[in-house]
């Protein structure tokens, strides 16, 4: 499918900010109506950005992956996972494969309402809301 002026734009928007917000943006990949693309700060949090030419928002995700082995670890702390996600006003999928778990975690934006200081917000945001995770979920190595 060919890309539309509108999701043109949308993706030179979002590349402008996340650069003007100190992030690499990689290059992307189209597939059909749906645009993909990793991004890295400087402190190396990187995270995917998700475009959809159907949708009139922007969607950025981090995913954690586990060893299918690590089933019950996360059902514990599921709820936990849960209520943070929802402080940070974050989504979730929790997806079972075959060798592995793959928690995502998802926020998103509106195209109207995006702008640098929305977008440098949300990031934050999320950025925090990935740290708690991450703390919630380490695994003492003893």
């Amino acid at each position: 499918m060919k890309k539309s002026k509108l999701m043109e734009e949308r993706i030179r928007r979002v590349k402008v900010l996340f650069k003007e917000l100190g992030y690499r943006f990689f290059s992307g990949e189209v597939q059909g109506a749906l645009f993909t693309s990793g991004f890295e700060n400087k402190d190396g949090f990187q995270g995917e950005v998700i475009i959809d030419q159907k949708c009139r928002f922007l969607e950025i995700s981090f995913t954690f992956f586990f060893s299918v082995e690590m089933a019950d670890f996360l059902k514990q702390r599921l709820e936990e996972m849960l209520k943070l996600c929802y402080e940070y006003g974050c989504y979730i999928i929790l997806a079972d494969a075959e060798k592995e778990l793959s928690f995502s975690v998802f926020t998103k934006l509106y195209y109207t309402g995006l702008n640098y200081y929305s977008l440098k917000q949300s990031m934050e945001d999320f950025k925090e809301c990935v740290d708690a995770l991450t703390s919630l979920l380490k695994i003492s190595s003893e």
